[in-house]
């Protein structure tokens, strides 16, 4: 009996676990390029046939009987699916239309740089004619160089990512993709960053100027999860309140002399 109790608890974290990520998919739902992520669980059961044909450790000697019931949390993942595009009219907001990223020279508040990759194309020029990101970072080029335009004069931007003004080519916005999504990890809410093994490839993609890609975050799916998710937390807490009940009287009044 006093196991359910630690069943319906790992119940009770992987469901909070699950909140937390759907909550931070609804705060970032009006983010540009943002994307969901959800998360996984793995059963008793899927753990215990895991466990069984392991034979990593067969040297090693292990107690009889030891268990971890219930339900474990599994690994976060990211749904790449693409958002929908908002038409802007602006010059350089842009959007990826396929697979692929722009590249960011992003500095941190110790003043270290680094490059970044973001979705989120809500771009515009400085005082200097410098193409930046909405925080102020530089957008690479397609050299890895910053773009610099004159900003007296119209510029145009084709889907290849070429930037004309006068009619003359002044930079080629840097787009890039990757073999393998899970050597990429979040670093805020729409940049991400490479981890080790990660390889790059061209992007095969198309480059739209004057929209922006929103997040792939359905509002509604969101709120239909999160019900969904109360309710299974509420089930666990009334396990736990019905066994600690049980034994309460077991411990209280079962063998009371009369």
């Amino acid at each position: 009996m006093v196991k359910g109790l630690y069943t319906a608890y790992t119940g009770m974290i992987n469901e909070q676990n699950r909140m937390d990520t759907l909550a931070n998919n609804l705060a970032n739902v009006n983010t540009t390029g943002f994307k969901k992520e959800g998360a996984t669980s793995q059963a008793f059961g899927d753990i215990l046939k895991y466990e069984i044909k392991d034979k990593s450790e067969y040297y090693l000697t292990k107690r009889m009987g030891a268990t971890n019931p219930g339900v474990r949390i599994g690994e976060n993942y990211t749904d790449w699916s693409e958002g929908a595009l908002h038409e802007t009219d602006n010059t350089f907001d842009l959007a990826l239309s396929g697979p692929g990223f722009f590249q960011i020279q992003f500095t941190d508040k110790e003043g270290v740089t680094s490059t970044k990759y973001t979705r989120d194309g809500a771009f515009t020029l400085n005082q200097l004619g410098e193409l930046v990101t909405k925080d102020g970072d530089f957008v690479l080029s397609d050299t890895g160089a910053h773009i610099i335009l004159d900003p007296t004069k119209m510029a145009g931007i084709n889907t290849a990512g070429q930037i004309y003004q006068d009619d003359a080519l002044v930079a080629t916005i840097g787009v890039t993709d990757f073999a393998d999504y899970d050597y990429l990890e979040h670093y805020g809410e729409n940049l991400w960053q490479t981890v080790e093994g990660a390889t790059e490839q061209p992007a095969n993609t198309n480059i739209l100027s004057g929209y922006l890609e929103q997040s792939n975050v359905n509002t509604v799916e969101e709120m239909v999860n999160m019900i969904a998710i109360q309710r299974q937390y509420e089930s666990n807490q009334r396990v736990i309140t019905t066994i600690d009940n049980t034994l309460q009287i077991a411990a209280n009044d079962l063998g009371r002399p009369g």
